[in-house]
Order: structure tokens, then sequence, then C-alpha cells
């Protein structure tokens, strides 16, 4: 009883209040930072390989497949081991741990672009991302403990659309460096260090929390854990519909991030740099759908919107597949796809954050990035098959990319019937649409 009461005041604590949410901005800032370096890496060496390919072979296989399974596979590898530093150590810690760790991992990146050895620059993306997985489960477990619930729906538009322009901004980033420091690729490796140094210092503002659960241990049979949490999961209809639908929209969303390359390359023709405003105005559309999310949000978690988002997104993949449309319609097509994208997303993170207890929101926010990345590891395996057994050109891609939202859509609304009670009552703004 002391220990509800002594939570009780500190809610109810101005100064508390104000710590706390100074706290989530450090979060935001460190995010920013890291999703920014990540990506930037990522789409740096993709360019790079495609200056430097010998033939369209060696260009598919690295840019299919490759860069791709080194960005994802540590996503199924670490995830687990990063739910478990969520819930057993301090969050603000696990932050701050990875931070350093980039700053290390970014040291080798510049030696390896100093060197031009794409291989050990492949090595530290695979590192990279590595701490990405480890801060996963930390960072959307940061959000309940640093903002009220009232709140929640609210700050995961805000991470999500920090995370996105971190996105956007990196891929143009990268197609920047690979051409500005052509032959000196060592001063994008220092770029790459000082922004490590600045999101070290900034996640030392992050809020001190306690640790969720010290007394954890860790079981080194990942797989047997994964199908206990997984089997946790299903006990919960409305946490394991969340989830799914979270694997489908990294599924997506790496589908689609990598068919607008090979759309602006094969298609329409464009240099690296203009593919780049394309690759922005995707992940500019999730970000301000997200954005948009959160606000309309208001205190609730509003899973009507979910449908409705990924009606959209079914509108937009379907427009995109028509044949002989230009930059500018391709362009306003993938921002409002991008739109949808951050309505369907957002509620279903707050879901996933929200419904497990305190002491196993780590683990479960882990596997539930194990099972996205599953999705976004075995796309890129599936579309170099494709290749090479004779990939349809990158437009009906985007058709296909419908026809598989609307196979989703019939499955979540079988797993969660009331779903679809949810959207209809959302758009005709009945209160009915929120958890």
């Amino acid at each position: 009883m002391a220990s509800v009461t002594a939570d009780a005041r500190e809610r109810a604590s101005p100064d508390v209040a104000a710590a706390k949410l100074g706290g989530f901005w450090a979060l935001i800032a460190t995010q920013f930072q890291g999703a920014f370096s990540d990506n930037a890496l990522k789409w740096l060496v993709s360019f790079l390989i495609l200056e430097t390919a010998a033939s369209k072979e060696e260009r598919d296989l690295w840019f299919v497949l490759i860069v791709p399974l080194l960005f994802s596979v540590p996503f199924l590898l670490f995830s687990i081991p990063g739910g478990f530093l969520a819930d057993k150590c301090s969050k603000r810690s696990v932050t701050i741990g990875t931070v350093t760790g980039q700053l290390v991992v970014m040291t080798l990146a510049t030696w390896a672009l100093a060197q031009g050895r794409w291989g050990w620059a492949g090595v530290a993306l695979f590192l990279m991302s590595t701490l990405g997985a480890i801060f996963g489960p930390t960072k959307y477990g940061l959000l309940p403990e640093l903002l009220p619930e009232s709140k929640l729906s609210w700050g995961n538009g805000i991470i999500e659309f920090g995370t996105l322009l971190a996105a956007i901004l990196a891929a143009l980033a990268g197609g920047y460096l690979a051409h500005v420091f052509h032959g000196r690729q060592v001063w994008s490796g220092v770029i790459f260090i000082l922004l490590a140094v600045v999101g070290l210092l900034i996640s030392l503002g992050i809020s001190r929390v306690p640790a969720a659960d010290p007394g954890r241990k860790f079981d080194w049979n990942m797989v047997r854990e994964f199908f206990s949490e997984v089997r946790h999961m299903s006990a919960d209809r409305p946490l394991l519909t969340a989830v799914v639908a979270n694997t489908f929209f990294w599924f997506l969303g790496s589908l689609l991030l990598l068919n607008i390359v090979l759309y602006g390359a094969d298609i329409l023709h464009l240099d690296e740099t203009q593919s780049s405003y394309l690759l922005a105005g995707l992940s500019m559309g999730i970000g301000l759908g997200s954005l948009a999310a959160g606000f309309m949000s208001g205190k609730k978690i509003r899973t009507g919107m979910v449908l409705p988002g990924l009606g959209g997104i079914l509108t937009l993949t379907a427009l995109l597949s028509w044949p002989g449309i230009g930059f500018g319609t391709v362009l306003v097509c993938l921002i409002l796809l991008g739109f949808a994208g951050g309505f369907f997303v957002v509620p279903i993170n707050a879901l996933i954050q929200r419904r497990p207890a305190a002491t196993e929101k780590g683990r479960t926010i882990a596997v539930a990035n194990m099972l996205s990345f599953i999705g976004v590891a075995l796309q890129p395996v599936a579309q170099f098959v494709m290749l090479r057994l004779g990939h349809p050109d990158p437009s009906k891609v985007f058709l296909i990319a419908g026809a598989v939202s609307v196979a989703m859509g019939v499955v979540l609304v079988r797993m969660w019937p009331e779903l679809w009670g949810q959207a209809l009552d959302w758009t005709r703004l009945h209160r009915r649409a929120t958890l």
C-alpha cells in the first residue's frame, strides 16, 4: 500500500512529471540520432555498392539480399537478449550502453570507409543493427515509464514521427555522402563518430528509472523463451492481433522501400538523389501520419484507425501500379501511402506497450520486434528468389503489396472480430472505437 501511495504522489507531483517529460524528449532525441546514423550507414554502403558493382547480378546480390540481411538478421538474434536487459536493468542504463557501443562501431566503420573495405563496412552495419535490436525493447518499454497512459498514443506518434524523419534524412544523407565524399569516405566516418558523441551526451538526460524485474534470470534457450512468450501472447487476443499487424507492417515497409529504389532505377530511370526523394516521401508520410494519429487519439488508444489505415495502404499501392505515371504523381502517392501507414501502426504500437504487465513489457516487446524482423529478413530472400525466377517489374510489386494488404485485413478481422466494429465506430466518430 505504501508503494502504491508513493507512486500516486509521484504521478501527482508536477516536478516529477516535468522531469519525466524532459526525459521523454531526451529519449526522442537519442532515438533520432541512432536511427539516423544506422540508416545513413545502410544507405551509404548500399549506394557505394551500386557504384562499384561489376554487374547487375552482383548489384542484385548485395543490394537486394546481403545488405538487407545485414540490417535485419541482428533483430532476429538479439531482440530477446535486448528484452532481457530491458527488464533486468534500468532502461536508462541500457540506452546509455547502446549509444556508447555506437561510438565504438562507428570507429570501425570509419576505418572501413577510409580503406574502401566494403566487407568490413558491412560488419559495422551488422553491429549497428545489433545495437538497435538490443535498444528496441528498451526504447518502447521506456515510453510507459516516462509518460502517463493518457499520453501513450501521443508519445508513440512522436517517436514514430522522429524515427521516420531520421530515416528520411538518412536516405538523403546516404546519397549525399556517397556523392560529395567520393573517394574520401573517411569524412563520412568522422561525421558518424561526431553524431555518436552527441547521442551519448543527449542520452544522459533521460530520466532515471528503476529496473522492472532485477531478479530476472536469462534463459539461454532463446528458442524456448520465444515460443513460451508467443504462447503467452496467444492468451491475449488484442495483443496477439497487434503483434501480427506489426509484423505485417514491417514486412510491407521493407518490401516497399526496396521496390521504390528499383522502381526509380528501372521504371522512372532516376539517379540516386531522385530515388532518395521517393524514399523520403514515403518515410515523411509515415512520420506525418504517425504524428497525426497520435494527436487525434487524444487520451485513448484508438484501434478503430487500424483498418482505415490498411484501406488507405491498399488504395495507394494499387494506384502506384498504374502504368505510365510520372515522378510527381509517384511522389505524392508515396507520401499519402506513408500517411495511411502511420494511422495503421500507431494504435498497434500503443497496444503492444499497454497490454503486458510492467515486469513483462521488455520480453513482450522483444518478441514482437523479433517477429517483425522475421518478416523483414524473409522479404529480401523472397525478392531475390523472384529476381532469379523472373521478377515482375517493380510497378507490379505495388499491386502485389495491395493484394497482400487485403489478405492481412481478412486475417486481422478473423483474429479479432471487434476490430471491424471499432473501424466503423471510428469513421463515424463514435466513442466505442477506444480501449
